[in-house]
């Protein structure tokens, strides 16, 4: 078969969502006809771990690990954490608001740490895997970012190995993403960010990204630059695994929970939703005896806050973080299943991971989003659920009480078989023979 080295910097035992698609393509690659050869940090930062996700992971997969330094150590001494204490993604802050220590730290990653906080690793890496490519005879290379690190180490080895066919993998934005601004970026990094980004755009073989807003996005910034190839740009989105999904029948819930399961940061949390809730809590005593709102994973402080300050922590169930087989029962058991979008520039191409495996729980999805963006197009596409726009109150509700009373939602099962993690690897198989 065909040899493909995939960098990555999330890997089992690394838990989250950053280590989900990487992992899947790798898995089942092999029944597309292409041997796969990881490599990933010894020593990562990794916010949570989750040991289940090992038995995904191919026998006698071939997995290249080196050591790296990033400066979280100093950065968790410089704000007062200690050295065992993981980092949170996406700015969340679970108990306190963050203070000048962090902001500063912020301003420090964005303006030195450039793409991000493992720059450090990509020269050495350069030198370690153009010896490896040249010895195995490997002539495919795709990297997966964020962090781009990893996309600046397979620039470098594009450059030093011409032949190399490079597929740039987007799970998230570069300078589109929503917390750019959030850098506090002087005018020289904001224009190394978007001269690196552009680097990549240009030279890789093939640009994939997981929806259509972040794949046109990327079209027009190569165009803006002269590009003219735009076939090289895909669309391959997240999916779910039916090893994962099909678990057997799990007992519903005996109340009407609405579950969350993923980090819930500040710029995600709902307020529409809160004030809704609080609104038919006080006038529906059944919908008040009824209700459960579950939440699964790290929640921001801001969200708790707006939770009591509409009084509904008494329906709160907060669950811990869980391991991703325990997450796709839960997800299963619940009545309704919550898809937050975060509130900012960027809200229409957000199609988060575990959207997919909402959509293959069979269970009715409820979301608070952009009503003409990437997610309602599949929420439509697959009748899985109902969306609201960010200020919508009427709808929303009127969603609510139309999930409560169970009725209209009847998913399309054969839109939502596109989906399967299997069938998205096909087609990186064939991005990949196309190059």
């Amino acid at each position: 078969m065909k040899k493909i080295l995939i960098l990555t910097y999330y890997w089992p035992p690394s838990g989250g969502a950053g280590v989900q698609r990487c992992l899947k393509f790798v898995k089942y690659l092999r029944e597309c006809g292409w041997e796969p050869v990881v490599y990933t940090p010894l020593n990562g930062e990794m916010p949570v771990t989750d040991i289940s996700l090992y038995k995904d992971v191919p026998r006698n997969l071939t997995v290249l690990k080196t050591n790296i330094w990033e400066p979280y150590n100093i950065y968790k001494k410089f704000i007062g954490r200690k050295k065992n204490d993981k980092i949170n993604a996406s700015f969340l802050s679970e108990n306190k608001k963050a203070g000048l220590t962090e902001k500063i730290s912020i301003w420090i990653r964005g303006n030195f740490f450039i793409p991000d906080a493992r720059k450090y690793w990509i020269k050495p890496s350069i030198i370690y895997l153009s010896e490896y490519i040249q010895k195995y005879g490997i002539k495919h290379v795709m990297s997966s970012g964020p962090p781009h690190s990893m996309h600046m180490i397979a620039l470098g080895l594009k450059k030093q190995l011409p032949y190399l066919k490079w597929v740039a993998d987007f799970r998230d934005p570069w300078t589109n993403i929503d917390f750019y601004e959030k850098l506090m970026l002087s005018k020289s990094a904001d224009k190394k960010h978007h001269a690196m980004e552009l680097d990549v755009l240009q030279n890789a073989n093939m640009v994939v990204s997981i929806g259509d807003t972040m794949n046109e996005e990327f079209k027009q910034m190569y165009l803006n630059a002269g590009g003219k190839d735009l076939l090289k740009f895909k669309v391959i989105t997240n999916g779910f695994d039916e090893d994962d999904t099909n678990t057997g029948i799990q007992q519903k819930d005996k109340k009407f929970s609405i579950a969350h399961v993923g980090t819930l940061v500040k710029d995600r949390n709902p307020f529409v939703l809160w004030k809704v809730l609080k609104k038919l809590v006080s006038e529906n005593a059944e919908f008040a005896s009824q209700l459960e709102i579950k939440l699964v994973g790290k929640i921001d402080i801001a969200v708790k806050e707006e939770i009591e300050k509409n009084g509904l922590s008494r329906f709160v169930n907060k669950i811990d973080y869980l391991p991703h087989e325990e997450v796709i029962a839960e997800q299963q058991r619940s009545k309704v299943l919550l898809l937050l979008v975060n509130n900012t520039k960027n809200a229409k191409g957000i199609l988060t991971g575990k959207f997919f495996e909402y959509i293959a729980a069979n269970t009715p999805v409820l979301a608070v989003g952009p009503i003409d963006g990437d997610l309602a197009k599949i929420i439509s596409e697959t009748n899985c659920g109902l969306i609201s726009d960010f200020t919508d109150e009427f709808s929303l509700e009127k969603n609510i009480l139309q999930l409560f009373r169970d009725q209209g939602i009847n998913h399309n099962l054969e839109a939502i078989k596109k989906y399967s993690r299997k069938n998205l690897t096909k087609e990186l198989a064939l991005c990949l023979s196309s190059i």
